[in-house]
């Protein structure tokens, strides 16, 4: 399995608009794509950093596990995400490796691309994401 890179580094906030009040008008960090995606909903915004993206990552019901997240941790790192060329592939080299997906199949990230993360236990406690490059 090949690494294309970091594709984005997650932020999870309780309020996107209040977020981008720092990342983009102070930072200035442009928005991407901001879109809500998954069951239950959480809002994914996009920013360009560079050479890699910021994703603000908003939870948009209570019964959101990361709702739970802001509750225990309040707003902060989530997970650092990398570029595969094809996700269910590295899912399967990731297995062989001993790392554990999170879920058997992958979720939809922004833009409707493939994503899945590894259980943190197997990765020195840093919740990893895969997504299609």
């Amino acid at each position: 399995m090949v690494f294309n890179g970091v594709d984005h580094i997650a932020i999870v906030v309780a309020n996107t608009e209040e977020a981008l009040a720092f990342y983009r008008d102070i930072l200035g960090f442009p928005v991407v794509v901001s879109e809500v995606v998954n069951d239950p909903p959480v809002r994914l915004t996009h920013l360009d950093m560079g050479n890699v993206q910021l994703q603000l990552v908003q939870p948009m019901r209570d019964d959101h596990p990361l709702h739970t997240f802001l509750q225990q941790r309040g707003e902060g790192l989530h997970h650092i995400c990398f570029a595969v060329d094809d996700v269910p592939q590295a899912m399967d080299d990731l297995e062989q490796t001993g790392l554990v997906p999170q879920k058997k199949t992958p979720h939809s990230g922004p833009l409707g691309r493939q994503a899945a993360f590894v259980e943190p236990a197997h990765t020195r406690g840093v919740l990893l994401e895969i997504t299609n490059a």
